[in-house]
């Protein structure tokens, strides 16, 4: 089934397309295509923070309205309307766990555009009174859809399309576009607040489409990831992919050196029975670990109360800290552009000062800011409550300068070749769910006991704390293949991963062949199998540098020479002739599969 799916998506997307662009060029914009999908996702977190509370949005569905300081019907359906939008998102990342590597990178962003697109028309087309607000609730829902499709790709096709020196700063970019994106939601709501139509909410929430269309744009003419294309053994397209990302010729060095770690990281899970086995095993590789790591970030991020202040800034100031309708959507725009200024700083510090830093004093400056909100409103003042504006736009910085980013960058690296699509699924699913429950309960949780909420999320920080300190290794500057060298050697060695990293120094390719012969990680940790010599000697002769004149890049390096139809393996009597050359470039570890 997998192969007729990928045969089907073949016919349709161009895996190697390029649109004529190699080396710096193309990986910048193949970084401009995923920041619009964050983009998108970052509009959505700040769509309905001004909506719920709409004039003409109440109109059109009374059950949002509220009646006073404490409805709590009214509130629960606003935090239901708002939240919907996260249960789609769950089952698009749930789609990506389970079928994301059968399918690929790119006809899952492909396919997440659409989806956005058809959510959106939805919930914007004509309503009938008796099923308004029921059509509404099913548009956001297909939306969270593509969303979840995107959220679970975009950050694993970037970084395994992104050399390792700037890998970090490219994915922080996608975190950083999302909050321009809520940025540029919660002025256009204020933008809007003042007509006195259906427009008032309609528009904001159509302006998904435009995102939708040019990320679909963008997306058609990028290539697979070559990691993925390895993994299906489509060799030769992977070799033309690289040498188009790096600006160089199929036979370059740099390119066989590369290509040679992909075959040997390949070869290590070749045997596995399946991702899903592969997801929750241990042994040398710590894929499970690894997956609860991943996880945790994205638990975290919800459970430290970021979505509680961002989907309901302007709710907090009317009813936190007793403001205007008017000035609350005014200072939930200041809140917005306070939270896109302070991601800047984070291009810089997320390669100079390390991952690992990062997440420690943003979850300390969170906690720290909420204790101030929490303190100012416990004695709920007209001075107090200005001093609790003031910790919820200081946890704002420390949200957007760490915690925003670190979640999407961190789990597509700390996985494994084998199960990265599904340990990134895995964690997105993990933030859609969380994300669900904290937007669900926020407006409920605040009518209760608005300090109560507070000093909850300022606990949860604290305790964030330690689990970075012992669990999360540093991964900045390291390429993906030298992350699996720390998680095994920290289980061969019995010592956590963050020590390994925080000792060993930086690989060169050559090096991590070396460390991963030498933990043994040729070995299969699921399943020990004989791995059979003609296949190896098959696998051996896909890497064979083709002449000239066979090459898509030397002959022609424009995208019409699609080289998909190189990825066939060679004849037998071909490769009886041309493996042993191969196998003096790069080792099969027959013995060790």
């Amino acid at each position: 089934m997998g192969k007729r799916i990928q045969g089907f998506l073949d016919c349709v997307f161009s895996r190697t397309s390029t649109a004529g662009l190699e080396g710096a060029r193309l990986r910048y914009t193949a970084a401009a295509v995923a920041v619009i999908g964050f983009a998108l996702f970052g509009y959505d977190q700040g769509l309905m923070s001004g909506l719920i509370t709409g004039d003409e949005f109440n109109k059109e569905f009374p059950p949002t309205k509220s009646h006073g300081d404490h409805d709590r019907y009214a509130s629960v359906i606003q935090g239901a309307v708002t939240a919907c939008y996260e249960i789609g998102c769950f089952f698009g990342s749930l789609f990506v766990l389970f079928f994301g590597d059968n399918i690929g990178r790119k006809p899952l962003i492909i396919f997440g555009a659409i989806v956005v697109i058809v959510g959106t028309t939805i919930s914007t087309a004509p309503f009938h009174h008796a099923w308004g607000l029921g059509q509404f609730v099913v548009g956001r829902v297909i939306t969270g859809v593509g969303t979840g499709l995107n959220t679970s790709t975009i950050p694993v096709w970037q970084s395994e399309m992104t050399k390792p020196n700037i890998r970090g700063a490219m994915i922080n970019l996608d975190g950083s576009v999302i909050a321009l994106g809520t940025m540029i939601a919660y002025w256009l709501d204020f933008g809007f607040s003042f007509i006195k139509s259906s427009v008032q909410w309609r528009f904001p929430v159509a302006i998904q489409i435009i995102f939708a269309i040019v990320l679909l744009g963008g997306v058609v003419r990028m290539p697979e990831s070559p990691r993925w294309l390895m993994a299906k053994k489509r060799t030769d397209e992977a070799r033309y992919v690289l040498a188009r990302l790096n600006g160089v010729s199929e036979d370059d060095d740099e390119i066989l050196a590369e290509m040679t770690a992909l075959y040997e990281a390949v070869n290590r899970s070749s045997n596995q029975k399946s991702q899903m086995k592969s997801l929750f095993s241990m042994g040398k590789q710590q894929n499970f670990s690894r997956a609860l790591i991943a996880s945790s970030t994205q638990f975290f991020q919800q459970f430290t109360g970021c979505n509680a202040a961002i989907y309901y800034s302007t709710v907090l100031f009317q009813t936190t800290v007793q403001l205007d309708r008017l000035l609350s959507m005014i200072l939930g725009g200041v809140f917005a552009t306070v939270y896109t200024l302070s991601t800047l700083p984070s291009f810089y510090l997320v390669e100079k000062v390390g991952r690992r830093k990062m997440f420690f004093f943003g979850a300390l400056g969170q906690g720290l800011s909420f204790i101030i909100t929490f303190a100012c409103l416990v004695k709920p003042t007209k001075q107090n409550a200005k001093g609790a504006a003031v910790g919820l736009y200081l946890f704002i910085v420390s949200f957007g300068l760490a915690i925003l980013e670190l979640p999407w960058i961190y789990p597509p690296e700390i996985a494994s070749m084998r199960v990265r699509a599904a340990t990134n699924a895995m964690s997105t699913c993990t933030n859609w769910v969380t994300n669900f429950a904290v937007v669900m309960f926020t407006p409920v949780f605040i009518q209760t006991s608005q300090w109560g909420c507070y000093l909850f999320f300022a606990v949860m920080n604290l305790i964030y704390l330690p689990i970075i300190f012992f669990f999360y290794p540093e991964t900045a500057g390291r390429s993906l293949e030298e992350i699996d060298i720390i998680f095994a050697k920290a289980h061969v060695d019995g010592t956590l991963p963050w020590m390994v990293a925080h000792h060993l120094p930086k690989l060169s390719m050559t090096e991590v062949e070396d460390y991963s012969q030498s933990l043994g990680l040729h070995e299969d940790d699921i399943e020990k199998e004989e791995y059979d010599e003609k296949d190896a000697e098959a696998n051996a002769a896909l890497f064979q540098v083709e002449s000239a004149s066979n090459s898509p890049a030397a002959s022609n390096h424009k995208d019409k020479e699609d080289p998909t139809e190189h990825h066939e393996v060679q004849e037998s009597n071909e490769t009886s002739s041309t493996s042993s050359n191969v196998e003096q470039q790069i080792p099969t570890h027959r013995n060790d599969l």
